[in-house]
């Protein structure tokens, strides 16, 4: 890729702390991505002090673009838009994101405009840069549950439309399933996802 733009891609882990599964997938994650010719950067969320979206959309009213909260949800954002891709690790919990990573994607209001757009017969907010992404998703269950890996997919799938993504894929990993498993399934998502360029 010498003389290329390089693509950026964010992960954020919204594992909580001493999760060595999750762990060892934004690692996994991480090397696929940079093996490909990626930029990648890495925010562990529980290590961030990140408060809740108070949902003052301030950020649309008199701080155009910027949480009034200074905070490290700031930088989470910011590095969101600047990124091609968005790469969340989560525990699958009740068919959704953890907490962590909850609280942060809320704080992702400024990246998007007040207005709506149809988008394919939807009402939807449009990005304030104009930019679309593309979303890989990896939730850890600890046993399987069609019910809760079926939420979890449609969560996925529909803040990809949110998002504006141009590609997207959710991957569910069985805790458990070892190193082996993790890197077949974070390497079989990435080459089927479409985001590879």
């Amino acid at each position: 890729m010498a003389g290329c733009l390089r693509l950026r891609a964010l992960i954020l882990d919204g594992s909580f702390k001493g999760d060595e599964e999750a762990k060892a997938v934004r690692e996994r994650v991480a090397q696929e991505l940079t093996s490909k010719g990626w930029d990648v950067s890495a925010q562990v969320l529980h290590e961030l002090d990140i408060a809740p979206c108070t949902g003052c959309f301030s950020c649309w009213t008199s701080s155009p673009g910027e949480c009034i909260i200074d905070d490290e949800g700031r930088t989470v954002a910011r590095g969101l838009a600047q990124a091609d891709l968005w790469v969340y690790i989560t525990p699958v919990t009740f068919g959704g994101y953890s907490s962590v990573l909850k609280r942060a994607l809320d704080r992702l209001i400024p990246d998007l405009l007040p207005f709506f757009r149809k988008y394919d017969g939807e009402s939807h907010h449009p990005s304030r840069y104009g930019k679309e992404w593309d979303i890989l998703v990896f939730g850890l269950l600890p046993k399987m549950d069609a019910e809760a890996e079926e939420a979890f997919r449609e969560l996925v799938h529909r803040n990809a439309l949110n998002s504006h993504a141009q590609h997207e894929a959710a991957a569910v990993i069985l805790r458990g399933a070892g190193d082996v498993a993790i890197e077949n399934k974070v390497r079989s998502t990435i080459e089927l996802s479409g985001v590879l360029p």
